[in-house]
């Protein structure tokens, strides 16, 4: 098997990614030839727009979902619970992820795309279950270490604007490309899968992958919002 690329294009802030995330590791290691498989990930942000400032999550959500908001929390954490991830909604700050984003790239140009993916579960896991401010620099800084880089350099970048427009072009092209929902990972950038999916589901699109199949049943139907799969742009 030749090696397989796959982007995955997700937001920090986006509690589906961090399953999303955990299952497809998951079918990795239960896929035969997973050494061969490169994992990327790509900025997206489900609220550009969102303050460079820390705020309570319960806060923001109910702000955009009202009543519902508890309930989608709550799902959220049984369903955590169930695949072994943490999610403390009392202790989420959300804030505008660009930053962080920002430090993921610098991290893949860097350092490469494994040290990418440990700071990616660095920082969903601070953020959705340790109280991690995505837009602070120190509290990055200290993630980055966490995740094996160094920490002179980390400050350095996160004291500039580097990378920056690159990371606004990404974002872009993501939705260019179609991208309107997170997670979502492209297949050698041809087949796309939307969702946190199931870990099945995800071994079943690396065999077809895998064997160069072009069948149409690997671009899998996402959904809408935050309560079934995949958070979408509000």
């Amino acid at each position: 098997m030749t090696a397989v690329k796959v982007e995955i294009y997700s937001d920090i802030a986006c509690p589906w990614c961090h399953v999303g995330k955990s299952r497809f590791e998951r079918a990795l290691a239960a896929f035969p030839q997973g050494g061969a498989v490169e994992v990327v990930y790509r900025p997206f942000q489900l609220d550009p727009d969102a303050p460079h400032e820390p705020r309570p999550h319960r806060e923001v959500l109910a702000a955009k979902f009202g009543p519902q908001a508890a309930a989608m929390d709550e799902r959220l954490t049984r369903l955590g619970a169930a695949e072994g991830l943490a999610f403390d909604f009392d202790s989420v700050l959300e804030n505008n992820s660009l930053l962080a984003h920002r430090l993921l790239r610098f991290a893949l140009d860097t350092y490469g795309a494994a040290a990418q993916n440990r700071l990616k579960g660095t920082l969903m896991t601070g953020h959705f279950a340790e109280g991690l401010d995505i837009g602070d620099p120190e509290q990055l800084a200290d993630a980055a270490v966490a995740a094996g880089l160094d920490r002179v350099a980390v400050a350095s970048f996160l004291a500039g604007d580097a990378l920056t427009d690159e990371v606004v072009a990404d974002i872009a092209r993501a939705r260019e490309i179609g991208v309107t929902a997170v997670p979502t990972f492209v297949f050698e950038g041809q087949w796309a899968v939307q969702g946190g999916q199931e870990t099945s589901t995800f071994l079943r699109v690396l065999e077809q992958v895998a064997k160069e199949t072009a069948d149409e049943d690997l671009a899998a139907p996402g959904a809408d919002g935050c309560a079934d799969g995949a958070c979408a742009v509000q």
